[in-house]
């Protein structure tokens, strides 16, 4: 890396790769151990089942009374959560509808029905989203426990595949490049500490403040996808443009040059995404908070990981940093280690 040394140590980034490697396990290490921990996750409605309603009242109701008031009414699980304006969401078991009745005559009254005029009749009137008096819940949604392990199976497999295509797109786009298929398996390495990263926090908030993964999350992680690797892409993309034009005396040179070109950049596209999600947490949002919390946390982590992690893995993979990490884990020296520190002088001799 002798060619970025007048530039100053800062910003040979390739030279400085380990550490890069060292501050990100750091950073996965408490996800990645909440994650083993159970429960992994604390899952909302869409992947576990159950009902989801957004109440409101007219006369102050603190969030331990409305807890209170559902275990009373059988739904002790019930979690509550406070949105401002005297106005809660709570999650609980599935709600029973109107059953079967008889095929004519007014329906009989569901458990919904039961639970808001109970809740009214304790607390007093229920509003709606403009404060009108309508006794009922501002919304209310249910999913079944079936159609919940669909969604997370489908899910699961949508992150996967999409993983999968980016590795092959990469490939592919990257065929002209000696080992194109690094170029996919590096930012499909990306893309997984991306992951890691996000769901571990997401593990870390849901056991500390309820915080919970819903079908909003995961749009969020495939949003982050797509942004980590058009990131990388344009990491990847100037490195063949550099190797092409023969500038850098090697690999890791050119990589070092390429992110030099293309930091400032990544990190104004990053600045500028996050300044808009931050505007959206301002504005309120309730409802997609998860989702504006995972692109925030993403949108950093695929920034790092673009410039600090897949191209750094191009490089570690061309100078064999792997293949020299296991040999010193298990004690075994580098090829030739032995003769070039402790020559034997017979050999010396005789080569002379």
């Amino acid at each position: 890396m002798s060619g970025n040394r007048g530039n100053g140590m800062f910003l040979d980034f390739v030279g400085n790769r380990r550490w890069f490697y060292l501050f990100s396990l750091i950073v996965l290490l408490p996800g990645a151990i909440s994650l083993i921990i159970p429960p992994r996750l604390t899952l909302g409605i869409d992947f576990e089942g159950g009902t989801e309603f957004s109440v409101r009242f007219q006369e102050p109701v603190s969030q331990g009374d409305l807890q209170d008031a559902l275990a009373d009414l059988d739904h002790p699980e019930a979690r509550v959560q406070g949105a401002g304006g005297n106005q809660f969401f709570v999650r609980l078991e599935e709600l029973k509808g109107a059953g079967s009745g008889p095929p004519v005559g007014p329906a009989p009254a569901s458990e919904r029905d039961e639970i808001e005029d109970a809740l009214a009749e304790r607390f007093g009137p229920l509003l709606d989203g403009e404060g009108n008096d309508t006794g009922r819940f501002i919304e209310s949604s249910t999913i079944s426990e079936s159609i919940s392990r669909e969604i997370a199976r489908s899910a699961t497999i949508a992150v996967a595949v999409a993983t999968a295509a980016i590795f092959f797109y990469l490939w592919w786009s990257f065929r002209a490049v000696p080992d194109s298929f690094r170029f996919g398996a590096a930012a499909a390495i990306a893309l997984v500490h991306d992951v890691i990263l996000v769901v571990g926090i997401f593990s870390i908030l849901g056991k500390t403040i309820g915080t919970e993964i819903n079908k909003e999350f995961i749009a969020a992680i495939l949003t982050v996808i797509g942004f980590s690797v058009h990131d990388s892409i344009v990491v990847f993309d100037r490195v063949r443009e550099t190797i092409e034009r023969g500038e850098g005396r090697t690999f890791a040179e050119a990589v070092n040059s390429s992110l030099l070109q293309t930091i400032a950049r990544s990190l104004n596209t990053s600045l500028t995404l996050a300044v808009a999600i931050l505007a959206l947490m301002l504005m309120g949002g309730e409802s997609i908070r998860e989702f504006l919390w995972a692109m925030l946390i993403g949108t950093v982590a695929g920034t790092y990981s673009s410039i600090f992690i897949a191209a750094q893995v191009l490089v570690s993979w061309e100078e064999g940093d792997i293949p020299r990490f296991f040999r010193r884990i298990f004690g075994r020296g580098e090829p030739g280690e032995e003769e070039e520190y402790e020559p034997e002088p017979e050999a010396v001799v005789a080569e002379t």
